[in-house]
């Protein structure tokens, strides 16, 4: 389907990455909801949920995040495929990652959220920071805390969520996914 189309956002994916609490289920889910609202069929897939799917069978290591990244991928593309507008919010923190989603992903559009360590602490609803702070979880688990969170190279869109309200992420994805704003 051509950029240039009425309805470029059927079948296309929009990979949300960035670092945890940086904003990417909040946008994701606020973004679904904006193409539920335009008549699109849009599916949201989270990273987290995902891997809560597979409960400790998936830990933290390298690969078991790849496997979460390729089973997000995986239905991500089957849905894209069906013409379902499709979001996906995960850490994808590792380059073999990103180029497996870019590999394996037709009309995707990697957003990153970019967002500042200070800010992601602040506003982290689920306490991972601090409970990695406090030794209640492995600190490896949190990257951007311990282990830093590489940007992606070549990402068709940055956002700063510290800069921009959710809703106004929102908008600028939704301008880039509609060709508006060039790469």
């Amino acid at each position: 389907m051509s950029i240039s189309s009425p309805l470029p956002m059927r079948g296309q994916v929009i990979w949300l990455l960035g670092p945890t609490s940086a904003g990417k289920t909040t946008i994701g889910k606020l973004y679904v909801e904006m193409l539920r609202a335009k008549g699109l069929v849009a599916l949201h897939y989270d990273g987290d949920e995902i891997r809560g799917f597979f409960g400790s069978n998936l830990g933290f290591r390298p690969e078991d995040r790849l496997r979460a990244v390729s089973v997000c991928a995986h239905l991500a593309g089957k849905a894209a495929e069906a013409g379902v507008a499709v979001v996906v919010s995960a850490l994808t923190a590792n380059e073999d990652a990103r180029a497996y989603i870019r590999e394996h992903i037709k009309n995707l559009i990697l957003v990153y959220l970019e967002c500042p360590l200070s800010v992601c602490v602040e506003r982290d609803s689920r306490g991972l920071y601090q409970k990695a702070q406090t030794g209640e979880i492995d600190p490896d688990t949190i990257i951007g805390w311990k282990i830093p969170y590489n940007p992606p190279q070549g990402a068709d869109l940055v956002v700063d969520t510290s800069k921009y309200s959710a809703q106004e992420s929102v908008e600028l994805i939704y301008s880039r996914a509609r060709g508006s704003i060039a790469r």
